[in-house]
């Protein structure tokens, strides 16, 4: 008896995933709940585990397959016995005639399909030796079939013959470009195609704006120093600025809700909850872990937190459900070395705050004296039609107040 292994829920509004590794291979013996494979969506990386105790039989879909929620990925078999043939994915049928020495756009041909294109071919009644692949080693993937589907021609029953016009390339797009002998073409992963979309969606549909200030970090750095020993010694954990500006934002955003609303159609949403944001860089790319209910966490929940989903979020350990439902987004570009910069938005939300280099400069101080002062520019980039600008620069001020002066924060000022 053969149990399937199947493409689990992924989360909300993902329904799709590639296949990126297999751990076990036909013919393995493999233990329940024993990790398999790993797919990747466009938001985490999470390993797919053993329905049963046998022997991996089947494998349905290769590595670099695009596959679906519910979409079988291979089958178990009980006891040792000997594993059944592999069964390859439907393949596309041989092209005629085809190019003595096809364009790399073409290499797809002979190459097995996914489920998920498999099943897009089918029902648009495609021929995909038609098709320009992206995928690696010259795959059709599900982008490729939406891309052509897009471009608005039906595949022709043969290959395109040489003199076929490019209208079938979607537009603002380009047909990929031959690799040169020091060139290597490498496939976006699907969290990066997300990071793109997202980033090109918060420049298409929001007024966005930057508005800057600078804070003088010398009061932070020297509560930091009067008590990290203590704070690590009593809580396990360092204290850092990311918990101060945590905690600066949740007061900021209290005094003015606009920036922890978002733009509904023709509603704003104004939230009465403080779920922040806070970007970690990964090999992977970017990904935004939330910190849920930061107004009622203390300063060492917020640097456990932060500690602990940095580390999963660069592990690819990440629940979807820990980064999704943010209202509010902070990224730290200073620990890169960047001084200056105007992040963008995460949609939905109309607010995030850029922090950067601490430096030392001159400063004018209020006594008329020059005396050099560890500075920060701040940057809150916003959407101008949730946020007016009075709004944004009245955020950015009450930020800078409960950094330079910390004891409005823990006196909740």
């Amino acid at each position: 008896m053969a149990t399937e292994i199947k493409v689990p829920v992924l989360g909300e509004s993902v329904t799709e995933a590639t296949v990126t590794k297999w751990f076990k291979a036909v013919g393995d013996a493999v233990a329940t709940d024993e990790a398999l494979l790993e797919l990747e969506t466009d938001k985490v990386t999470l390993e797919v585990n053993a329905p049963a105790t046998g022997t991996l039989s089947e494998i349905a879909a290769a590595e670099g397959a695009d596959v679906e929620v519910g979409a079988l990925l291979g089958a178990i078999t009980e006891g040792k016995g000997a594993p059944a043939a592999k069964k390859a994915p439907p393949a596309a049928e041989p092209a005629a005639a085809p190019e003595p020495a096809p364009a790399p756009a073409q290499v797809a041909e002979a190459k097995p399909l996914s489920p998920a294109v498999c099943k897009l071919v089918e029902e648009n009644n495609l021929d995909p030796a038609g098709i320009a692949a992206s995928g690696k080693d010259g795959r059709l993937t599900k982008g490729d079939v939406l891309a052509f589907l897009k471009g608005g021609e039906t595949a022709p029953a043969a290959p395109l013959p040489p003199a076929q016009p490019a209208a079938a390339m979607p537009e603002a797009q380009y047909p990929p470009r031959p690799i040169g002998p020091r060139e290597e073409r490498v496939r976006m992963t699907r969290l990066r195609q997300r990071i793109a979309e997202r980033l090109k969606e918060a420049q298409n549909t929001a007024a966005m704006l930057t508005t800057f200030n600078e804070a003088d970090m010398s009061a932070v750095m020297d509560v930091r120093a009067q008590y990290r020993d203590t704070f690590e010694k009593k809580h396990g954990v360092r204290i850092g600025f990311m918990s101060f500006f945590v905690k600066a934002c949740v007061v900021a955003l209290r005094e003015v809700p606009a920036v922890n609303a978002e733009i509904d159609g023709t509603d704003f949403i104004y939230k009465n909850h403080y779920d922040i944001g806070v970007a970690v860089g990964t090999e992977q790319g970017l990904v935004v872990p939330v910190l849920r209910d930061a107004d009622a966490m203390s300063f060492a929940d917020i640097e456990k937190t932060i500690t602990d989903l940095g580390q999963r979020a660069r592990d690819g350990k990440l629940a979807i459900e820990e980064l999704q439902g943010g209202t509010f987004t902070i990224t730290n570009g200073g620990v890169f070395g960047s001084l200056v910069s105007t992040p963008i938005l995460n949609p939905p939300q109309s607010g995030i705050l850029g922090m950067h280099k601490i430096q030392q400069r001159p400063m004018v101080l209020a006594d008329g004296t020059i005396a050099a002062r560890p500075m920060m520019h701040l940057a809150l980039s916003y959407d101008h039609r949730a946020v007016d600008g009075r709004e944004a620069v009245s955020f950015l001020v009450r930020v800078k107040e409960c950094i330079e002066d910390p004891s409005r924060i823990m006196l909740d000022m």
